[in-house]
C-alpha cells in the first residue's frame, strides 16, 4: 500500500506574512473552510501571541472545523505556548507548533545562546506543549544550515521529551535537493528513537528551489510537507501546494506515494486566496496560471485536437476547471445560474444567490456571452468580509487629451448617500482622490493591477489594488466590464478594511487607556 504523505497548509500563518497579504479573521476561516473542502490534514491558523487577530482567527477556526487538524504556532516561550493553547481550545483536533532556531548564525546573532541552552529550551518547550495537547510539532528553525550532528541531538533530545512531529525548515531557501534529500536521509538515518515521529519539511523559495528540496524530502522519508497555496509566503514564498501535490499525482509511479487532497478543489482555492489576498497568481504559473492549460503553437494546438495528452499531463478538469467555457446568456434563469455555480463548486446561501444572481442579470445585459470566470468572479465579490463602511453608488468621469480629468462620486454609509467630486492625473487616479476626500483617508497606492478576467472587447475586467495607511495595508478588489468602475470599486473595498482596521486600533487604544 502507498505511503500517505501528510499536507500541512500553513497558507493562513507563513502565507499570510507576505507582504500585503494581510487577512482578517473573517477571510481567514473563509479559506479554512476551503482548505478543508480541499483536503488538507493540518490547518496553521496563525500565530496567536503575534496579535489579537491572530488569536481570533485560530478560535475562528477551531471552533467550525472538525475535519482537518488545527495547528497554532508558538515560539519557545511559555508565553506563546498558552496564547497558541488557549486559542486551540475548541478544538477538536489540535497541535501546538512550537519552534526555536539552531544554526551557527541564529545561536550568535539572534539568539546568543550556546549549543546546550538550544538543547534544553527546546526541551522544555516541547515538554510545556504536551501539557496542553499531545500533538506537538517542533521546528529546528534555519535546520538546513545547521551542524547535522547537533541537529541529531536536538531531534532525538524533542522526540524523547514528547514531539510527535519534527519539522525540518529550509527557512531561507538555501538548500539545493540534493543535499536536502541527504539530510532528511540522514536524520532517519542516525537519530535513533526517529520512528516515534513524523519527519516534515518547510522549504523556502529564495532559490526557486521549494517544490524540488520538498520533493527529496518525500523520496528519502519525510511523511508532511509544509506548504501553501499558490506558493505564497515570505519573501520568494514557500512550497507551492498545488504544486507538489499534482506532481505526486501525475508521478505516482516514481514517488510511490499518495495524499487526502481532492484535486477537483485546486483551482477553486487558488482563486480565493489570490482574491482575499490581493495577490495575483502569474499566468505561466504552473498548474493555476491563466496559462497553465492553453495552447497557442500551430503544432501543439494540432497535437491536442489528435489526443490531448500529446501536449497535456494533467486534465483541466482534474483541478477543478472545467471543460467548457461558454455558460449563461441574459435569458438564463435562477434554476441555471444556481446549478452552474454548483457545477464550478459554490453553494451560496440564499440571499447570497440573489444578490449574485442580480450582478449576474446585470452583466449578462451587456455582454454577449458570460463564461464560468465571469461566474466565479460575481460570485466571489460575495464572499464574507469586513463590514462594509461605504458602498459604490455612481461613479462618473470626464477625461481627454484637452480635458481635465475629474470624478464624481457617490457614496453610501449608514443609508445616507454622499456625493464629491475632485481632478486627477487621469480619470481613476480622480476617483481615487474624490473617494479620499469623502473618507478623510489619505491612503499611499502601493499596487494597482488591471487583468481581463474573460476574452472580448465586452470582457469582465478585475482590479486588485494595495493601500497603505498609517502601517496598515490592506488589498481591495473590484470587478466590472467597465474599467473605470471596477477601480472604483477595488479602492473602495480597500477603504473599508483601512477604516475597520482604524476602528480596531482606537478601540484598543481605548481600552488601554481605560485599563493600562
Amino acid at each position: 500500500m502507498a505511503r500517505r504523505i501528510v499536507i500541512f497548509d500553513t497558507t493562513l500563518r507563513d502565507g499570510e506574512q507576505c507582504p500585503g497579504a494581510s487577512l482578517s479573521p473573517t477571510e481567514k476561516l473563509e479559506i479554512a473552510r476551503q482548505l478543508a473542502r480541499l483536503g488538507v490534514d493540518v490547518i496553521e491558523g496563525g500565530f496567536p501571541i503575534a496579535s489579537a487577530g491572530d488569536a481570533s482567527a485560530v478560535k475562528m477556526i477551531a471552533q467550525e472545523l472538525r475535519g482537518p487538524t488545527i495547528a497554532a504556532l508558538a515560539r519557545s516561550l511559555a508565553a506563546d505556548i498558552d496564547a497558541a493553547a488557549a486559542a486551540l481550545v475548541p478544538a477538536k483536533k489540535k497541535r501546538i507548533h512550537v519552534f526555536l532556531a539552531t544554526s551557527p548564525i541564529h545561536r550568535k546573532y539572534k539568539l546568543r545562546k550556546a549549543q546546550a541552552e538550544i538543547l534544553r529550551q527546546s526541551v522544555w518547550a516541547v515538554q510545556y506543549a504536551k501539557r496542553y495537547t499531545q500533538d506537538v510539532e517542533f521546528s529546528p528553525e534555519d535546520a538546513s544550515r545547521t551542524e547535522p550532528e547537533f541537529l541529531f541531538q536536538v531531534i532525538e533530545a524533542v522526540i524523547r521529551a514528547g514531539a510527535t512531529t519534527v519539522n525540518i525548515p529550509d527557512t531561507v531557501g538555501f538548500a539545493i535537493p540534493d543535499e536536502f534529500g541527504a539530510l532528511i536521509a540522514g536524520i532517519v538515518k542516525h537519530v535513533p528513537n526517529i520512528e516515534r515521529a513524523n519527519i516534515s519539511v518547510h522549504c523556502h523559495n529564495d532559490l526557486g528551489l521549494s517544490v524540488p528540496n520538498s520533493l527529496a524530502a518525500i523520496k528519502n522519508g519525510a511523511s508532511q510537507v509544509e506548504c501553501t497555496v499558490n506558493g505564497i509566503g515570505e519573501r520568494a514564498g514557500n512550497a507551492s501546494l498545488e504544486e507538489i501535490v499534482m506532481t505526486l499525482k501525475v508521478r505516482q509511479g516514481f514517488y510511490g506515494v499518495t495524499t487526502g487532497i481532492d484535486t477537483r478543489q485546486i483551482y477553486k482555492t487558488s482563486r480565493l486566496v489570490s482574491t482575499l489576498t490581493g495577490l495575483v497568481v502569474q499566468p505561466n504559473k504552473a498548474i493555476v496560471g491563466e496559462n497553465a492549460f492553453r495552447h497557442e503553437s500551430g503544432i501543439h494546438q494540432d497535437g491536442i485536437l489528435k489526443y490531448r495528452r500529446t501536449y497535456e499531463i494533467i486534465r483541466p478538469e482534474e483541478i477543478g476547471l472545467g471543460a467548457s467555457q461558454l455558460v449563461l446568456g441574459k435569458h438564463s434563469g435562477r434554476h441555471a445560474f444556481s446549478q452552474r455555480l454548483a457545477a464550478l463548486g459554490f453553494r451560496p446561501s440564499q440571499q447570497e444567490l440573489e444578490r449574485a444572481f442580480a450582478r449576474f442579470k446585470d452583466l449578462a445585459d451587456k455582454k454577449k456571452e458570460v463564461f464560468d470566470d465571469d461566474l466565479v468572479a460575481i460570485v466571489e465579490e460575495y464572499l464574507p468580509s469586513e463590514q462594509e463602511t461605504y458602498k459604490l453608488v455612481y461613479v462618473h468621469t470626464t477625461s481627454g487629451t484637452e480635458t481635465v480629468p475629474t470624478a464624481t462620486i457617490r457614496l453610501s454609509k449608514q443609508g445616507k448617500v454622499f456625493q464629491d467630486a475632485a481632478c486627477g492625473d487621469g480619470p481613476v487616479d480622480a476617483c481615487y482622490k474624490t473617494i479620499d476626500r469623502m473618507s478623510g483617508l489619505s491612503a499611499e497606492l502601493v499596487d494597482y493591477t488591471l487583468r481581463s478576467v474573460t476574452k472580448g472587447k465586452d470582457a469582465l475586467g478585475e482590479v486588485s489594488v494595495r493601500l497603505r495607511h498609517r502601517g496598515i495595508q490592506v488589498a481591495g478588489r473590484g470587478t466590472s466590464t467597465d474599467i473605470i468602475e471596477a477601480s472604483a470599486k477595488a479602492y473602495v473595498s480597500a477603504v473599508n478594511k483601512l477604516v475597520s482596521s482604524t476602528n480596531r486600533r482606537s478601540y484598543v487604544k481605548r481600552r488601554q487607556a481605560l485599563h493600562p
